[in-house]
């Protein structure tokens, strides 16, 4: 499997070939098994399309594809500079990029979004960005968790989103896992548009 050919359609979405380049960087040091698990391993917080093997991979590719929608509505798009709607659609690409980890664990880490945040600085070198695109990548991925911000033990782990790239971020992500908005997907876990 060809990662850049997973995510063809959706690397498309980045303007900038230079963003685009690190965003294949990441891609590949991704683990295997986010391309195979689902979004949510009891069912309970993510929509049909997302359960099942590939199901990270088709609400990554929805949290996108609602990014992309809405940055093309003037009305929401033309608050972001064409640098930073790439940099929030690479965030959304690699958000879940750890979800069980490095080292794929049984569950899901509750302090995922800081492991993927912590993953991009670690490979900074490999992706020919700036301090600041690099701590802006941070900042989006680590509050994508929205209000959830405490775990099971009652312990406060992550940050409340409070920038409008990390609320943007969030957003999307937020979408993208609720049930009642449903995406069609085919057999290769691309969504589907309509013919017109």
């Amino acid at each position: 499997m060809k990662r850049e050919e997973v995510f063809k359609k959706e690397l498309e979405y980045i303007k900038s070939e230079r963003i685009k380049k690190a965003c294949l960087e990441m891609i590949a040091l991704l683990p295997d098994y986010f391309f195979e698990i689902a979004a949510s391993s009891t069912g309970k917080y993510h929509p049909e399309y997302a359960l099942g093997k590939g199901g990270l991979l088709r609400h990554t590719k929805a949290a996108v594809r609602v990014a992309y929608e809405l940055l093309q509505d003037s009305c929401i798009g033309d608050k972001y500079t064409s640098d930073e709607k790439d940099f929030m659609i690479m965030a959304l690409l690699l958000h879940d990029g750890l979800k069980c980890g490095l080292e794929k664990e049984q569950y899901t880490r509750f302090d995922h979004p800081l492991l993927m945040a912590n993953y991009i600085k670690d490979n900074k070198d490999k992706l020919g960005l700036e301090e600041k695109e690099i701590e802006f990548l941070m900042d989006v991925i680590k509050t994508h968790m929205g209000p959830w911000t405490v775990d099971y033990q009652g312990n406060e782990v992550l940050e409340k989103p409070k920038t409008k790239y990390q609320n943007f971020v969030h957003m999307c992500d937020y979408l993208a896992s609720r049930k009642c908005i449903l995406l069609p997907f085919d057999k290769n876990n691309n969504i589907m548009d309509e013919e017109k």
